[in-house]
């Protein structure tokens, strides 16, 4: 899991995603800011007597919204919203991630355990086909029972090739998801502790599942947007402010250049009255666009009930299942033993022992399967409840501070002090 955590491009990307977000709360910000520019001109123009006028002009000019009935604040609470939703869905990743390497460490645990299994079975079966050829070899038995131990020993041989096909899979998925090949793999660590009951389950998964906290983000972030589409309506006051000089040929100089400076202050308020329609049709879709989201909440919060419900269950049926294979083992292999000492003493034939001896392989191999899904179900419940994440997993490593980048671009710096600032912020994001 630690591996997976630091290697995972998909969290790097999530994360570049969430510091776009950032941005535009930086972005909201800087509208409540006076925008300053400067603009330098210079014309040519020739007159009737063929003389050229030249003029040139440089000016500074500064504008300021001063009030706007609360649209730009809104701007700003969107913004805020839908970083908080991204923090939720970078958070969905990181289960993702950790679950993934989940998956692939007991994947791979699964089929080595398999290929052993099958290796053992390859070895029994291989002293079964001699044994055959023994007993043929005296006369006990027909070549039909000698070639019935080839044929299980050909198969088994076939499933041995197959299950080190799948290792070599498990490997592959494993070092996609962990960035490095797996070696001599520990044992699995205990099951995490779970709820007591089912309901339980279900409302932690209800309180801390990012999916259903992003919903919730989203949600909020488009209540603020049908404010917004409405406030669109409101008049805007700004302030201007310029000064310039322009320098061009004056008729109280004898037509000679001569520079002339200005200054200018002045209030605007502006509002729409008509717009043909368009700002109502902006305020509709808001409107829209909140029911989409509250719906949204709505199937998300059932869909991560249900999957409690559904891992939930798994443990459940896996737990019986092991129970039930163990006591299938304990029956074959006792009906193996049997068979076996039978078909020496000539009451059974080999094609009994083979299949008693094939019931005893499929029953070791379906509890191997077992118990990787018991194991597995569990941390597929943590995820379904919100709680598979390095915080909460207890890993012991450093984690990523979604609040630092955020805290370095909220004001939308610009001064050198602040650039160096977030320089140091990205540094530290790269090491992570």
């Amino acid at each position: 899991m630690v591996a997976a955590y630091r290697h995972s491009a998909l969290i790097e990307q999530n994360r570049a995603v969430l510091r776009a977000a950032d941005e535009d709360v930086a972005a909201s910000v800087a509208a409540l800011r006076p925008v300053v520019e400067w603009v330098a001109r210079q014309s040519a123009s020739r007159t009737e007597g063929g003389t050229t006028v030249r003029s040139t002009s440089l000016s500074l000019g500064a504008q300021l919204t001063l009030y706007d009935f609360g649209r730009s604040q809104l701007a700003i609470d969107g913004a805020k919203e839908q970083v908080l939703a991204t923090r939720q869905a970078l958070v969905g990743v990181e289960q993702d991630i950790l679950l993934a390497a989940t998956v692939a460490y007991f994947d791979v645990r699964e089929a080595i355990q398999q290929v052993g299994l099958q290796e053992n079975s390859v070895d029994v079966l291989s002293s079964e086909r001699q044994a055959a050829q023994d007993r043929f070899d005296v006369g006990e038995i027909t070549v039909t029972d000698v070639a019935l131990a080839d044929a299980q020993l050909a198969a088994t041989r076939a499933a041995l090739a197959a299950a080190n096909g799948q290792l070599e899979i498990a490997r592959e998925a494993y070092l996609a998801v962990t960035g490095r090949q797996p070696g001599r793999l520990d044992a699995p660590p205990p099951l995490p502790n779970l709820p007591a009951t089912l309901d339980e389950a279900r409302q932690i998964a209800q309180r801390t599942h990012p999916a259903i906290g992003q919903s919730q983000r989203q949600a909020a972030a488009a209540e603020i947007g049908v404010a917004a589409a409405a406030a669109e309506r409101n008049p805007t006051l700004s302030g201007t402010a310029s000064v310039g000089v322009t320098r061009a040929p004056e008729a109280s100089l004898g037509g000679r250049y001569g520079s002339r400076n200005s200054s200018s202050v002045g209030l605007e308020l502006s509002q729409t009255l008509y717009s043909g329609g368009r700002l109502s049709a902006a305020h509709r879709r808001a409107m829209a666009q909140r029911d989409q989201a509250r719906s949204a909440l709505l199937n998300t919060a059932r869909q991560i009930s249900q999957q409690v419900g559904e891992t939930w269950a798994n443990i459940a049926v896996a737990r019986a299942q092991i129970t039930a294979i163990n006591q299938q083992i304990s029956a074959a292999q006792q009906a193996y033993d049997g068979v076996r000492e039978e078909a020496l003493l000539g009451a059974r034939t080999t094609l009994d022992v083979l299949d008693a001896e094939q019931s005893l392989l499929e029953a070791r191999a379906d509890r191997i399967s077992a118990e990787s899904n018991l194991q597995l179900a569990h941390y597929q419940l943590l995820a379904a409840m919100g709680l598979l994440t390095v915080e909460n997993l207890q890993l012991g490593i450093p984690t990523y501070d979604p609040s630092q980048y955020y805290n370095a671009v909220r004001d939308a710096p610009a001064t050198s002090k602040q650039g160096e600032s977030l320089d140091r912020v990205l540094r530290a994001i790269g090491r992570n």
